[in-house]
């Protein structure tokens, strides 16, 4: 690279640092100098933060796009004042519930901050745990569809039919193995940076030991909380989540293998408490420079970011329906209730809430919205609705002890095969009628369906009292969580 195209960058680098500081409040400026302040004590100094390499994870999500646009500001107000500033390694996992429009909110935000063709960045993402250069024009692929539809179902399945609604636990699982992996490869990197609330981060470390525990691995209930004792997890967990579900089976490895660094010397750097200002605030910094798009509606009464919100309102729907004999609708109202608490709580505009009625709450439309979130699951996750059923009431599990109230309640036409069902779980050969109507209404191959058969129910995170879901409540809300126990006893007492 020419000494004349190196001048020519640094004043495009300029320019972008001078466009984003102008969309900076004055608080935000404030807490830019409190965030290199932090990256140079993390780095040893500042005279050590050319070899200092951050990760920062990008998922498309409003907030996500917005600390990104801090860090990057950091970044090239570093190169301003010192001779190097830190490397930036920013890195996206691809999995089946990851929207088109979140892959073009990334790739808008790449753009406007002009990282793709800075040497000091590097821009990866992650397809069936394969690292490849980042390229938002590339859908995920058959493999990792495929890989993450079944890792969905194992993961869903090992649960207590009459538990919560931790069907989505795989995601957990998929990005925690994924943050141990890219924190590792290609030399690794120093710190991974994290802006999740205590909140968030509390329910991320919950939902890992979960899905982790489904996953037949025993992770400690000890350690730092959050995100702080992350890597320190993650290394109990080992470097193949799934292996008690695939030993027989075949995974794809993670590769390009020779790449990976043997162990990990990763820390956090947490800036929950640098993001300042407030949503109306920053809207013009992400709609006017990063080009950001948002799904305002889907953004405030997303419970799960592994499955939207029209998807957990159909599940709702048909746990109703089959599970508790109840109707359809009453399960998406379930859900509206609680969608509407939440966002209340935070002082949200009533338009939203108003929106939130109209897709959720009207009875003229809740045939076509079914039938949408319906094509939805099937188009993003793979699954049809009766994949869904079957997957609420996991009746596979502990020697297929829920399978007769499973038959009984929605193919009851299968209940004189219910022998043979058994006899094809335990390995036996059994007519292929019945292989392919095992497979069509599950989703799963024969064998896998054999694993979970030999598997126990594990706990799910809403089989509690009451009495401990206030408890947690007043937890959360001490931690200043607006969010903190709107809905969880009247969950608890919807379902039982």
């Amino acid at each position: 690279m020419t000494s004349i195209h190196d001048q020519a960058m640094n004043y495009v680098y300029q320019q972008v640092l001078q466009r984003l500081l102008g969309f900076f409040s004055r608080a935000e400026r404030t807490a830019l100098q409190l965030l290199i302040q932090r990256l140079a004590v993390a780095a040893g100094g500042m005279e050590r933060i050319g070899d200092y390499k951050v990760l920062a994870i990008q998922s498309g999500a409003r907030d996500n796009c917005y600390t990104l646009a801090l860090l990057r500001a950091a970044q090239l107000t570093i190169a301003t004042r010192a001779p190097a500033t830190f490397q930036l390694r920013i890195a996206s996992l691809r999995l089946n519930g990851t929207s088109g429009a979140a892959v073009e909110n990334m790739h808008r935000t790449n753009s406007a901050l002009f990282v793709y063709d800075d040497p000091r960045v590097e821009m990866l993402m992650v397809d069936d745990r394969e690292v490849l250069p980042f390229n938002h024009l590339t859908p995920i692929s058959d493999a990792a569809r495929e890989s993450s539809r079944l890792n969905l179902l194992m993961i869903g399945h090992r649960r207590e039919w009459r538990g919560g609604f931790d069907l989505w636990d795989d995601g957990y699982l998929a990005t925690g193995e994924f943050y141990g992996q890219i924190a590792r490869w290609d030399g690794g990197v120093d710190a991974l940076l994290i802006s999740d609330t205590p909140r968030q981060q509390k329910q991320f470390i919950d939902g890992l030991k979960r899905a982790a525990t489904k996953a037949g691995l025993a992770p400690s209930h000890a350690g730092e909380a959050g995100f702080a004792g992350l890597f320190a997890l993650l290394d109990e967990l080992g470097s193949d989540c799934y292996q008690a579900f695939y030993a027989d089976y075949g995974q794809a490895r993670w590769r390009p293998q020779e790449r990976f660094e043997t162990c990990r010397r990763t820390a956090c750097i947490d800036i929950h408490d640098l993001l300042v200002s407030n949503l109306e605030e920053r809207w013009t910094l992400l709609t006017e420079f990063l080009g950001f798009q948002p799904d305002e509606l889907s953004a405030q009464i997303s419970d799960n970011e592994f499955v939207s919100p029209s998807i957990s309102a159909h599940v709702r729907g048909l746990h109703a329906s089959f599970v508790q004999g109840r109707d359809y609708g009453a399960g998406v109202a379930q859900y509206l209730q609680h969608a509407l608490v939440k966002m209340r709580r935070k002082h949200l505009p009533e338009r939203l809430c108003e929106q939130a009625k109209e897709v959720f709450g009207n009875p003229a439309t809740l045939n076509e919205q079914r039938a949408r979130a319906a094509a939805e699951a099937q188009k993003d996750l793979g699954l049809s609705e009766a994949q869904l059923v079957c997957l609420l009431f996991s009746p596979f599990i502990e020697k297929g002890e829920g399978l007769e109230r499973f038959l009984r309640q929605c193919h009851p036409g299968m209940l004189v095969a219910m022998p043979e069902l058994h006899r094809a779980m335990q390995g036996h050969p059994v007519a292929e009628q019945i292989m392919q109507w095992m497979m069509d209404v599950s989703g799963l191959p024969v064998g896998l369906i054999g694993q979970l058969y030999r598997m126990e129910w594990t706990p799910g995170s809403d089989n509690e009292t009451p009495e401990a879901l206030i408890q947690r409540a007043a937890l959360q809300e001490a931690v200043g969580d607006p969010d903190a126990g709107i809905t969880l006893v009247d969950e608890w007492k919807a379902g039982h």
